[in-house]
C-alpha cells in the first residue's frame, strides 16, 4: 500500500459526517416531520406514534455493546461498508410499511443496525486523529449530524413529500441514498500505518473488552448521564411538531422550529467542541450544556406563544455540541483510548438506549394530563442525567491509552 497523505483524515471525516447525514439523522427527522402523515395513512394513536419513534432504541441497547466491540476486533471500515448496505435497505423499506406492526418492525430492525454505523464512524475519526484535534473531529461528526437533521425536518415534510408524492418515496429515496454509501467505504484505507491500536485490539476478544470497560465507573456514569439528556432529546424532538400542530400551528411553522433548533445547534456545534480543546476542562462544559437542554425543555413546559421559540432555542444551541464533548470524554476516559473507543462508546449508547425506548411513549402518553407535561417529564430525566454526570470523576488522561 502506497503512502497516505496527511490530508486522508480529513476526508474520511468528511465521508463519516456524510454517512451520518443520510443514514442517521436525515431519516430520523423525516419519521418526526412526517409522523402527521404517516399517523393518518396507517391510523396511528399518538402513543403509537410514540412507540414507532422510541422502538428503535431498543434492540440498541444489545446491539451498541456488540457494534462497538466487534469494530474494535474487525476494524471499523468493514463494518461500516456492510452497515451502509443493510441501513440503506431498512430504510427504503420503511417507506414500504402499510401497518402499525409492519412499521415497528422495521423501525426496529433499523435500530438494531444503526450503532454499527455510528459507533465506527467515531471509531473511525478517533484513530486517524491525534488527541489535540480529536474535539474538533468529533465536532465535525456532531456537525454533520446537526445539519442532517436540519435538512430532514425542512425539507422531507414540506418540499420532498409533496415532490415525490406522499412519505412512503422519499423513505424509498433516503434509503437508496445511504446504501450508496457502502462504495467509498469499502475503497477507503482500513488505518493508518503507524497507528498503534490499528491491530492491537485484534488480539483483543469481544468478551474480554466488553468486561475491560464494565469495569470503568466512569463510563457507567457517563452511560448514565446519556441515559437522562439523551432520553429528553429523544422525546422532545418526536413530540414537539405534533404538539405545535395540536396547540394551532400551520405545518409550516411547526416544522420551522425543528429546523430552527438544529440549525442554532449546526452553528455552535464547532465552537462549543474547540471550546471544549482549549478549555481543558470538558466535563464543566457538558454541564453547561445539559443544564441548558434541562432550562429549555422544561421552558416549553409552561410556556406559550413566542417563549415556546425561547425554549426551543435554549435546548437547541448546545445538543450536538453537548454530544461532541461526550463523544469525546468516553474517549479520554482512563483505561479506555481509542483501543476501546468502539465498545466504551456502545455501552453509554446502551445503557441511554433504555431511556430512548420508554421517555418517547411515556410522555407522550402524559399529553393526556396536558399537553405540554411531557416537556416536564423530560426535563426531569435531563436534570437525572446532570445528577449522574456530577459524580463522575475528573482523571488526567494517559498517553498510553491512545
Amino acid at each position: 500500500m502506497g503512502e497516505i497523505h496527511p490530508r486522508y483524515k480529513w476526508y474520511l471525516l468528511a465521508l463519516v459526517m456524510l454517512t451520518n447525514m443520510f443514514i442517521s439523522a436525515i431519516p430520523a427527522m423525516a419519521m418526526s416531520v412526517l409522523s402527521k402523515e404517516i399517523s393518518l395513512d396507517l391510523h396511528l394513536t399518538l402513543a403509537q406514534v410514540g412507540v414507532v419513534w422510541g422502538i428503535g432504541s431498543l434492540p440498541m441497547i444489545f446491539t451498541s455493546l456488540l457494534a462497538g466491540a466487534i469494530g474494535d476486533r474487525l476494524g471499523p471500515k468493514r463494518v461500516l461498508v456492510v452497515g451502509c448496505l443493510v441501513m440503506g435497505l431498512l430504510g427504503a423499506a420503511r417507506g414500504l410499511a402499510q401497518s402499525f406492526a409492519a412499521m415497528t418492525a422495521i423501525v426496529f430492525l433499523a435500530g438494531a443496525f444503526s450503532p454499527f454505523i455510528n459507533t465506527n464512524g467515531i471509531k473511525t475519526c478517533g484513530m486517524w486523529f491525534p488527541p489535540r484535534q480529536l474535539g474538533l473531529a468529533n465536532g465535525g461528526i456532531s456537525m454533520g449530524m446537526a445539519f442532517g437533521f436540519l435538512i430532514g425536518s425542512m425539507l422531507s415534510a414540506t418540499l420532498l413529500s409533496p415532490l415525490l408524492g406522499g412519505w412512503r418515496n422519499v423513505f424509498i429515496l433516503y434509503g437508496c441514498v445511504g446504501a450508496f454509501f457502502a462504495i467509498p467505504w469499502f475503497f477507503s484505507h482500513a488505518a493508518p500505518h503507524d497507528h498503534p491500536s490499528a491491530g492491537a485490539a485484534r488480539h483483543i476478544s469481544i468478551s474480554q473488552a466488553l468486561r475491560h470497560v464494565a469495569r470503568v465507573k466512569n463510563i457507567w456514569l457517563l452511560g448514565l448521564t446519556l441515559f437522562g439528556v439523551g432520553s429528553c432529546i429523544q422525546g422532545l424532538l418526536g413530540y414537539l411538531p405534533l404538539y405545535l400542530r395540536n396547540i394551532g400551528w400551520q405545518p409550516l411553522y411547526a416544522d420551522g422550529a425543528i429546523s430552527a433548533f438544529h440549525a442554532i445547534s449546526l452553528l455552535f456545534t464547532l465552537p462549543i467542541a474547540l471550546w471544549s480543546d482549549r478549555l481543558g476542562n470538558r466535563k464543566r462544559l457538558l454541564f453547561i450544556a445539559a443544564g441548558l437542554i434541562a432550562l429549555g425543555t422544561g421552558l416549553l413546559s409552561v410556556a406559550s406563544g413566542v417563549w415556546i421559540w425561547g425554549g426551543v432555542l435554549i435546548a437547541g444551541f448546545v445538543r450536538d455540541g453537548f454530544m461532541a464533548i461526550f463523544t469525546t470524554m468516553v474517549i479520554e476516559t482512563k483505561g479506555i483510548g481509542y483501543t476501546y473507543a468502539g465498545t466504551a462508546w456502545g455501552f453509554t449508547m446502551a445503557i441511554s438506549g433504555i431511556g430512548n425506548v420508554i421517555a418517547p411513549p411515556l410522555g407522550n402518553s402524559l399529553a393526556d394530563y396536558g399537553p405540554s407535561v411531557p416537556f416536564a417529564f423530560w426535563a426531569a430525566l435531563a436534570v437525572f442525567g446532570i445528577i449522574c454526570l456530577a459524580w463522575t470523576k475528573k482523571e488526567p488522561l494517559r498517553s498510553q491509552n491512545f
